[in-house]
């Protein structure tokens, strides 16, 4: 669905109320502090901002923010896990305001992490913005997921198929869906005014995932670990706007 300016003008309000929970969520992150602290930090950024939680609620998730540590994936719920020294988090969250929505995740160390978490965090973020830069006018929406696969898979990781990036707008999750891959059709022909969260989940290991008991939090299948990086998009003639930015 095209957007018009107006409601991009909203969805970029609640874009940046997600960049500053993003914001205070990174700087909250270190040796010692529990991923339930962090959900308060994003929940305390939401209040101030009159904001409304897009995650809480949705299908039953008890948190505003999702926190995966490690080999987790994505849709970690927040809790008693206490950040380690070398860990890696990814945090996931959204907005609402005036009923429209912002989505965007980022990956962080905890204190000093090792080369290869390093190099894995560095790739991901950087197929999220290759994925990015596919969204023009004019070009084939599942160009996008050519574009991550070609730099997640170049450094030798595995691209998660399982959990996949969207439209947005009015709701959080909207069709069409946007793999990270070639998922072999061109898809839609994109115009000005489109938004889409665009999500890489990228692993060291295999991309083959499954899913702990709590029926939310998703594993690597072999124990790699894995990063997660989204902004929300939207299509526009001067090129993609990041609308999940301060």
């Amino acid at each position: 669905m095209r957007r018009s300016a107006d409601e991009i003008a909203k969805m970029r309000r609640a874009g940046r109320v997600v960049a500053e929970i993003h914001e205070a969520t990174r700087a909250a992150i270190r040796p010692g502090v529990t991923t339930a602290r962090l959900n308060e930090v994003a929940a305390e950024v939401l209040e101030r901002r009159g904001a409304r939680s897009n995650f809480l609620g949705y299908h039953g998730f008890p948190a505003v923010i999702c926190t995966s540590p490690n080999d987790m994936i994505v849709h970690g719920i927040p809790g008693e896990y206490v950040l380690v020294e070398g860990d890696i988090i990814s945090v996931d969250c959204g907005a609402i305001v005036e009923g429209y929505h912002g989505d965007a995740a980022y990956t962080a160390g905890v204190g000093e992490i090792s080369a290869a978490a390093r190099r894995l965090i560095e790739v991901t973020e950087r197929s999220l913005w290759a994925g990015i830069e596919q969204l023009r006018p004019g070009n084939r929406l599942h160009e996008v997921g050519r574009a991550v696969q070609a730099v997640a898979e170049a450094a030798g990781y595995g691209v998660v198929r399982e959990y996949v990036g969207h439209a947005i707008g009015t709701a959080m999750h909207e069709n069409p869906q946007v793999p990270n891959y070639w998922p072999g059709t061109p898809g839609p022909t994109l115009k000005s005014g489109m938004v889409f969260a665009i999500e890489p989940m990228v692993n060291i290991g295999s991309y083959e995932t499954y899913v702990l008991d709590d029926g939310w939090s998703v594993m690597t299948a072999d124990g790699s670990l894995s990063a997660h990086f989204e902004h929300t998009v939207a299509v526009t003639d001067d090129g993609p706007e990041v609308l999940t930015v301060l």
